[in-house]
């Protein structure tokens, strides 16, 4: 019975051994955890992809065009018919959403701005702009006697980072890390020079495939003719005539 007794009072200690052990680790993982909350996050230098180092925001914002309507004008005039053609060809290259046509309400030129609106209907169908796609507003006119057409849509704009920060010493870099400048200058180029900014959202839809050439090709595959394009003799030659050189 005494190793029994031996056994029974050797538990307790073990027990409490471990526990204490357990604490202590328990201790040091929280002091561990504590410093590292004080550490900072990554700097925006530290990323390696310009994209995510110096990103181009890209927003939604009016394009408008006034055409004014004096009292008593009978429809627009030849030049503002063409300024408002060349405003419906920039909405479909790059208009997003409807081409809102606001027109004043109130005003002495409330009937010439009716007659204009109208003719701009026709300029803009003549201009294959769907019906669908033009909204009209009424805006109070405050009573001007030329309170203008009001054209808008939306379209979208494209802003590079400003760059220019060269804090750091380029001639000392052991750990062979890009620079904040890195790569905020081609961003920049980009911006500016991206003819529509919504293809950096989202990707064109496919235009149909050109089948001038393709069609040829396949009319003679399938009558078991030669698909080679035939050359003249000034674009055919050898290669033993060529460069010959030596002399």
């Amino acid at each position: 019975m005494r190793p029994a007794a031996v056994k029974s009072s050797s538990t307790p200690r073990r027990t409490a051994s471990r526990a204490m052990g357990l604490a202590g680790t328990i201790v040091l993982v929280m002091a561990v955890a504590g410093c590292n909350g004080h550490r900072k996050g990554p700097q925006s230098f530290l990323l390696t992809d310009p994209e995510e180092r110096h990103p181009i925001q890209v927003s939604r914002k009016p394009v408008e065009f006034d055409v004014s309507v004096p009292r008593g004008a009978y429809g627009l005039t030849r030049s503002q018919r063409n300024e408002v053609r060349a405003f419906a060809r920039r909405y479909k290259s790059d208009g997003e959403g409807p081409l809102v046509i606001r027109a004043p309400s109130g005003s002495p030129n409330e009937v010439a701005s009716m007659r204009a609106i109208e003719d701009m209907r026709r300029v803009l169908s003549s201009e294959k702009v769907p019906a669908k796609a033009i909204e009209f507003e009424p805006y109070l006119g405050d009573g001007a006697p030329d309170a203008p057409v009001r054209l808008s849509y939306l379209r979208y704009v494209a802003e590079g980072p400003i760059c220019g920060d060269f804090s750091t010493n380029l001639a000392r870099n052991p750990r062979n890390r890009e620079h904040p400048n890195f790569g905020c200058t081609a961003q920049h180029n980009l911006a500016a020079m991206v003819a529509n900014p919504r293809d950096l959202v989202r990707p064109r839809g496919m235009t149909p495939r050109s089948s001038e050439r393709r069609d040829v090709a396949w009319d003679k595959y399938v009558k078991g003719e030669s698909t080679v394009s035939e050359k003249s003799e000034d674009e055919a030659a050898n290669v033993s005539e060529v460069g010959g050189g030596g002399g």
